[in-house]
């Protein structure tokens, strides 16, 4: 049984999962095993009255079927390591864009739309891509709501063969709200090359747009994109698919995989916050466990995790309060005390390069999650409000498909653009977004940079350890120190928000071990 996890969006409850009796007894549960416990754990199932359905070695989990009180009945058997639904885990870390006009168009030649890739020109990808374009033997995973393979700028390197859609659209949710709208395709599976929503059109854009004459470049233009779709229509992510997928991409021989996303219902998961019911406790332990193990087994097989860090403006590293979990069902959110011990995943799990965002002006976005144990590097994210008033192409610029553009009225009936949020070029679209989601993006194409330079051949084409991929990043990177004074002072809309920032120049909370520099990598020594 093939299994994966990835990273960006959160999704939505089991659809079979109610309040009556009957269709609780059918509910699917993920139940991880502790190391080696394996009949064990199978063993508790059952004495639980669940049924034991299926079981993933790999990841270290069985699926079994059971009442709601299977979580509460497992708690304190020493063979189980945590236990969820097969519930949504993630939310998509983007940040919407803010219309406005042609601020910080700059330069000439290159792409037709390249003067407004700000951020391709602070990271030095445009000249990066002169040398070390990155090769077809390197694929780059991207693990979000899928990708429209059949866009101009991203159809030369998109892999349909390698692509999987690793989920299947839910009309409705549990409770019979609209959550994915209506199936488009028959079994209610979209194929491997469309995106509904636009986010990991986005995504892949930035780590791959191919240099074609046609509007926008990627930061490594001549890799492959692989479609990894987790993400539903709607922009929610399930913890299944998650660890199908990333279980998949490390089996095919992925290089780098780009995780956009950050883990519900928790935003922040507790293992033993008292305030928490058994069950709770169990799904927290659970969504902890079965990421890192996905990690874990993707890592050990070469494959290089870039994750968002967030778009909380929050300092991971001293969390006090958590007032928004759990947010499903809806309406059940509590005000919890937290610690430290809490973590945010995937960005808090071991093995993950986590990003925190920077606008134009290199200062740290302000809706950036940030946090000297949390911050592994920073990259270009955009940031409307970094600057006089607000500003759209202070975002990032990316293929965007047409159909979810068009769902969206963002544009008419001909074609045209109802915003500036949106760029029309060469009959193709672009949109500008901001967020941490537009940031890890970036390092991604800078990993496949790395891996196409330095590689070895290998399953998948080559292959290059995912702690030298994770060296050469920090190496290369711009080392940029705190602001002073530390404590950073941000105007939103006449309000203040004060950040603090702590570290060094070499490592610090805003920017980690310093911004991405595509340049650097495309020309260092081993």
């Amino acid at each position: 049984m093939t299994s994966g996890i990835t990273v960006a969006a959160l999704a939505v409850a089991l659809a079979s999962c109610s309040s009556t009796a009957a269709q609780s007894e059918s509910t699917e549960y993920l139940v991880f095993y502790a190391d080696g416990a394996q009949d064990a754990a199978t063993a508790a199932i059952r004495r639980a009255g669940a049924t034991p359905v299926s079981t993933d070695t790999k990841l270290g989990y069985v699926i079994a079927k059971g009442g709601d009180e299977l979580a509460d009945t497992l708690d304190a058997d020493p063979s189980i390591a945590g236990v969820t639904t097969d519930r949504e885990i993630g939310r998509k870390a983007g940040f919407a864009a803010f219309p406005d006009a042609r601020a910080l168009e700059s330069g000439g030649g290159g792409e037709p739309l390249a003067r407004r890739q700000w951020d391709m020109r602070m990271i030095g990808a445009d000249q990066a891509a002169k040398t070390a374009p990155g090769t077809k033997e390197v694929l780059v995973g991207i693990l979000d709501t899928g990708v429209d393979g059949k866009h101009p700028d991203i159809a030369p390197n998109f892999n349909a063969e390698l692509s999987r859609n690793f989920v299947t659209d839910r009309p409705t949710d549990a409770s019979g709200e609209t959550l994915d709208g209506p199936c488009e395709h028959e079994g209610c599976k979209d194929p491997v090359d469309e995106d509904d929503d636009g986010h990991g059109t986005h995504v892949a854009s930035t780590i791959g747009s191919p240099v074609n004459g046609l509007g926008v470049a990627g930061v490594a233009p001549g890799v492959q994109l692989v479609s990894l779709r987790t993400g539903q229509d709607s922009g929610y992510f399930f913890l299944k698919p998650s660890l199908d997928a990333l279980t998949y991409a490390a089996d095919i021989g992925v290089d780098v995989v780009n995780m956009s996303y950050y883990i519900d219902p928790w935003l922040f998961n507790c293992a033993h916050n008292k305030s928490d019911s058994k069950k709770q406790r169990q799904e927290q332990r659970a969504i902890v466990t079965g990421m890192q193990r996905a990690i874990d087994y993707a890592r050990k097989r070469g494959v290089t995790i870039v994750s968002a860090l967030g778009n909380g403006s929050t300092d991971l590293g001293k969390p006090k309060i958590d007032s928004s979990s759990p947010n499903l069902p809806k309406g059940k959110e509590r005000t919890r005390h937290i610690d430290n011990s809490c973590l945010n995943v995937p960005a808090e799990s071991d093995g993950v390069i986590s990003v925190s965002a920077v606008g134009p002006s290199g200062r740290k976005a302000v809706y950036s999650d940030y946090g000297t144990e949390q911050t592994d590097l920073a990259a270009p994210g955009g940031d409307a409000l970094d600057g006089k008033g607000e500003s759209a192409t202070r975002s990032i610029l990316a293929a965007a498909p047409e159909a979810a553009l068009r769902r969206e009225g963002k544009i008419d009936k001909n074609g045209k653009p109802t915003t500036s949020e949106v760029v029309r070029q060469g009959g193709a679209y672009y949109q500008y977004l901001d967020g941490t989601s537009m940031a890890s993006p970036h390092v991604a194409g800078v990993a496949a940079i790395l891996v196409s330079r330095f590689g070895k051949p290998g399953k998948g084409g080559l292959q290059l350890d995912p702690a030298t991929v994770e060296r050469l990043l920090y190496a290369t990177a711009t080392k940029t120190a705190c602001p002073a004074p530390r404590r950073y002072v941000y105007n939103v809309y006449g309000d203040k928000q004060t950040h603090l920032c702590e570290g060094g120049k070499s490592d610090n909370g805003f920017y980690g071990h310093g911004i991405v520099n595509a340049l650097k990598a495309a020309t260092v020594k081993p």
